[in-house]
């Protein structure tokens, strides 16, 4: 029986990217973060690839790859399939190399993405929208690639990809003054957790490598546990940068045996991390960019008084999701509760309601009244947010004792999906 060969990034083809990417990516810095490191008693140093010109380290695979590429592929041009990140690295690459490119990204990819792919990739690319995933753009590009002979620019299974992404491994290497400990890195398909382990398991084999999934797209974490590369049927999309159903299989097979542990965080906890970031550290991230910091509360008691490095993968967040994001984290503390009340068809029950059941740090933040169901009760669905999560249980208390108490909607997903 034939044993399958695992392909392992070299570190002479590593070291070759980085000098390929020298005029291109920037060597972002490794920055001590002082809130962090006082919270979790170590010294947790942030990687900033969110300080890259695309704002990801996208920029190193699909370069890496991309000036590799023979004439004939060059004179043919490129497609690929993107939820945002990637798309802004293959089109400052065309720009840079002088390649045509056609970009697909899913229908949902919020604007501000959008535009900065236009803005990288100039008259050298076209953008098309289609699909409601990345598994959906990535499926109509490969038919593209198959009508027209064209070079597909893969955002994580590819070779050159991965080697361009493992230099963000040599980088913080060089730049760290102590040994490290524990790395934390976002996945979503695998490439730059492939490509930053190996270098590691090389380089550094004392340092844990930790994979981060976001909690609604265990890909890479369901795979690793299955054995076997495995395909989500479905997924939540909100951390777009790294919500894929399926994992690349050189990454699936790289992660297996190098990663030390494969863990999932909350979307919730993610947005609160986001949260934080932004108001006490001036940091802009993107969902994907902060799976690594939001998980470190799992792992508290294993990383005191260690080295540890978060790979903060990327900043393209659309300001208009800061409602969202406020909102997924409030949902996720437990801080804002939706009902339905049933008010008493009388004067005076609105005022009875705000004064008497309402605590005197309740706030409604949401309030819809629905059409009367009979003469004695209207309905309305309200959202409370408290500020202590303890203060529910007496809310809830007083409502039903005062016969104000329709139904609780926070864990009713489908209902609340509907009404909210």
């Amino acid at each position: 029986m034939q044993t399958q060969t695992i392909y392992f990034p070299k570190l002479k083809a590593v070291e070759a990217a980085a000098k390929k990417l020298s005029d291109v990516a920037a060597v972002t810095p490794l920055t001590s973060s002082f809130r962090y490191s006082e919270e979790f008693d170590c010294n947790i140093m942030f990687k900033r690839e969110d300080l890259q010109q695309v704002r990801s380290y996208k920029i190193r695979g699909a370069y890496n790859k991309m000036s590799s590429l023979s004439a004939s592929e060059v004179e043919n041009g490129v497609v690929c399939a993107s939820a945002g990140n990637h798309a802004q690295g293959v089109a400052l690459s065309c720009k840079l190399l002088k390649i045509k490119g056609t970009i697909y990204m899913p229908a949902p990819t919020p604007k501000q993405k959008i535009e900065q792919v236009k803005m990288f990739g100039e008259d050298y690319i076209e953008i098309i929208l289609e699909g409601d995933t990345f598994d959906d753009s990535y499926h109509l590009a490969m038919k593209e690639c198959e009508l027209l002979s064209k070079a597909f620019i893969h955002p994580f299974n590819d070779e050159k990809v991965i080697e361009g992404q493992a230099t963000v491994g040599l980088e913080i290497i060089d730049q760290a003054e102590h040994p490290i400990h524990y790395v934390f890195v976002p996945v979503g398909g695998g490439g730059l957790s492939a490509g930053l382990s190996t270098v590691f398991k090389e380089l550094s084999p004392q340092t844990k490598i930790i994979g981060v999934e976001p909690l609604g797209a265990p890909s890479m974490k369901t795979s690793i546990e299955n054995q076997k590369n495995t395909q989500l049927n479905h997924i939540e999309k909100f951390v777009d940068g790294a919500a894929v159903q399926r994992v690349g299989d050189l990454n699936f097979q790289i992660c297996k045996s190098n990663l030390d542990q494969m863990v999932t965080v909350a979307e919730g906890k993610v947005c609160q991390a986001i949260l934080d970031l932004y108001n006490k550290d001036a940091i802009v991230v993107e969902p994907a960019g902060a799976l690594s910091i939001s998980v470190l509360d799992d792992f508290k008691e294993e990383i005191k008084g260690k080295n540890i490095v978060c790979v903060v993968s990327g900043s393209n967040n659309d300001i208009t999701r800061t409602a969202e994001i406020k909102e997924r984290a409030l949902l996720y503390s437990n801080l804002k509760h939706y009902f339905i009340v049933k008010f008493p068809q009388r004067a005076g029950a609105l005022k009875e309601f705000v004064v008497d059941i309402l605590g005197p740090n309740d706030d409604i933040a949401h309030f819809e009244y629905t059409k009367k169901s009979n003469r004695d009760t209207g309905s309305a669905v309200v959202g409370i947010e408290l500020k202590f999560k303890e203060d529910l249980e007496p809310l809830i208390t007083k409502m039903k004792d005062r016969n104000f108490y329709g139904d609780y909607l926070n864990n009713k997903p489908d209902l609340f999906q509907f009404l909210v």
